[in-house]
């Protein structure tokens, strides 16, 4: 009994090991893939409607309540010390710094990191990417690099509509609802923020895109290469139920991490 317990976790290992092995190459080749020619232009537009315009209801709304609830708790926190001033400050180095790149990266984890998986899982299992294969098409300057440059460049974009939109619901809950100055919130958010913060912000952005990218598209294209997924359409979903809460995860922790370093 114990050895059959000792050599399902040492199988377990065996299989993680071979799991992180094999997303390593799989991040090399889909960089690589972007320098490959012809490079599929219409492609990567596509994807960035998808992935970019695709999310902005999804964005806009989330910033939205998300910059209201911080301006409404900054507000009653504040106005204990009678620093309802500095709400500005506290609302976007929140948003900036922390907030912004993380809830988007769930948001596009969620909505186009789970649709990529599933796309790229079936063209597996109905051996699509086989047939790529035998016509000797590179099928990562094909189907991949394009979601990759496209969701580097998309996610970015995404956390910048999501702090000014968020930073303008703290503005409406604080000044349009509890009263605090205008003229406070503003020059206290434009004291407060530096290069920095804006830069931190950036490279967090940067960082979730490509764990979002890697992770959902890895997981579809080695659909039939996981182990306990099961076959066909079962393991299509159970990969892209993996592939968000990986990368959500994901997303949580180099959170910390950057911070960590960075700030």
């Amino acid at each position: 009994m114990q050895l059959n317990a000792i050599s399902r976790l040492g199988n377990s290992g065996l299989s993680a090991i071979i799991d992180l092995g094999r997303m390593g190459t799989y991040l090399f080749q889909m960089i690589v893939g972007c320098f490959r020619l012809p490079f599929r232009f219409s492609e990567l537009i596509r994807q960035m409607h998808f992935i970019g315009v695709g999310s902005l209801t999804v964005i806009f709304f989330t910033a939205a309540s998300t910059g209201m609830v911080l301006g409404l708790q900054g507000y009653y926190s504040l106005h204990k010390y009678g620093a309802e001033g500095m709400l500005g400050s506290a609302v976007a180095l929140t948003l900036i710094m922390e907030l912004g790149p993380v809830l988007t990266a769930l948001m596009v984890a969620g909505r186009a990191g789970s649709a990529m998986c599933a796309e790229l899982g079936i063209m597996r299992i109905s051996e699509q990417i086989d047939a790529l294969d035998c016509m000797a098409v590179d099928s990562f300057r094909y189907l991949i690099s394009p979601k990759l440059l496209a969701t580097i460049i998309s996610v970015p974009i995404l956390t910048v509509l999501f702090d000014v939109v968020g930073i303008a619901g703290g503005y409406v809950a604080g000044v349009h609802l509890m009263g605090v100055n205008p003229g406070s919130y503003i020059d206290g958010m434009q004291k407060s923020v530096t290069n920095h913060d804006i830069l931190l912000g950036a490279v967090k952005s940067f960082v979730f895109a490509l764990l979002i990218v890697w992770i959902c598209t890895g997981r579809g294209y080695f659909v039939h290469m996981i182990k306990g997924t099961g076959f066909g359409a079962r393991s299509v979903s159970k990969v892209t139920t993996q592939a968000v809460v990986y990368s959500s995860i994901s997303v949580l922790v180099f959170d910390y991490l950057l911070t960590a370093i960075l700030l």
